[in-house]
């Protein structure tokens, strides 16, 4: 799976490099020499997005492209914000755990045509709840950066390929630990209001770990 999405971003006739700009933004103009290419791998933190983020990456080295992953847990907001309203509020969790602004000035708007390609990987470490210091990563012409976290898919960020990482209701119960079952009503809502599987270009179906079934790109996404 990972190497047919690697296959898909890497072929200039049917990857999102054709036109400039993915179909989940836009970009005017001429998007520049550098080329660099954003994926977005959504999913609730029972799907494990790391594992198909990391394997996309691995399979893109293989080809010949530098690949930058962003956990989006790296961009988790002070936990004095997190838990304003309590440990386990749904509406926090969904609109304010995860710094959105941070993601769009250091890893989108660098990556937008014509920016600087200079970004940062993580900005804050939720187990010391401090910022991590990491230094900025200067991206070469034709880097892709790959994200992958939960509630991915509600903000608007500009993927040249969106990836969804579906559990059915009763996998995701079973796959969340017992400490995180507060957040199941949160991907509900994710679920209802967003409808990721639409959103995204790819889904995969993860019910089985082992064996985990895709969609496919949809047809005519990166023409959108």
């Amino acid at each position: 799976m990972a190497e047919r999405l690697a296959r898909h971003l890497d072929d200039p006739a049917t990857g999102p490099d054709r036109h400039g700009a993915g179909p989940h933004g836009s970009a005017e103009g001429d998007p520049g020499p550098a080329g660099w290419l954003r994926v977005g791998i959504d999913g609730a933190p029972a799907a494990d997005t790391a594992v198909l983020a990391e394997g996309l990456a691995d399979a893109l080295r293989l080809r010949g492209r530098s690949v930058l992953v962003v956990p989006a847990e790296g961009f988790l907001r002070p936990a004095s914000l997190r838990f304003e309203y309590g440990r386990q509020d749904v509406d926090s969790y969904l609109g304010g755990w995860y710094d959105t602004a941070a993601l769009w000035r250091e890893v989108f708007g660098p990556t937008d045509p014509g920016g600087t390609g200079r970004v940062l990987p993580d900005l804050w470490d939720p187990v010391t709840d401090r910022a991590t210091r990491s230094p900025y990563v200067q991206l070469p012409a034709g880097a892709v950066v790959v994200v992958h976290g939960p509630l991915l898919l509600g903000h608007w960020f500009p993927f040249d390929l969106a990836v969804h990482v579906r559990l059915s209701p009763g996998a995701l119960a079973r796959r969340t630990g017992d400490s995180a079952r507060w957040t199941l009503p949160a991907f509900a809502r994710y679920e209802a209001e967003t409808d990721p599987a639409s959103a995204a270009d790819a889904v995969v179906r993860a019910d089985d770990p082992r064996h985990p079934a895709w969609t496919g790109i949809r047809p005519g996404a990166v023409d959108r």
